[in-house]
């Protein structure tokens, strides 16, 4: 299973970026959606740029996988997905 995550462009051009995602950097082709300014939330799969994201969906994605590391962790996991708890269908 992949997952893509957020990162936020720190520098850019038409054909790749500086992403940073916590403490760690890494350069990330922007071919797919193009040249975004700094300060952009994009979602990153395989070390390239397929969206620009909002902060919302960026917080949500970082909550499902604090959630799925809590659940990794044998944690209680559910205050992590908030959006699905009582939702139909379940």
């Amino acid at each position: 299973m992949c997952f893509g995550l957020p990162w936020t462009i720190v520098e850019a051009d038409e054909c790749a970026a500086l992403c940073r995602r916590g403490a760690v950097d890494r350069r990330v082709g922007m071919m797919l959606i193009g040249a975004q300014p700094p300060g952009t939330l994009v979602l990153v799969h395989l070390d390239q740029a397929i969206r620009v994201l909002d902060a919302a969906e960026a917080r949500q994605i970082d909550q499902a996988m604090e959630g799925l590391a809590a659940a990794l962790r044998g944690e209680d996991f559910e205050a992590h997905f908030a959006d699905l708890i009582g939702r139909e269908p379940q």
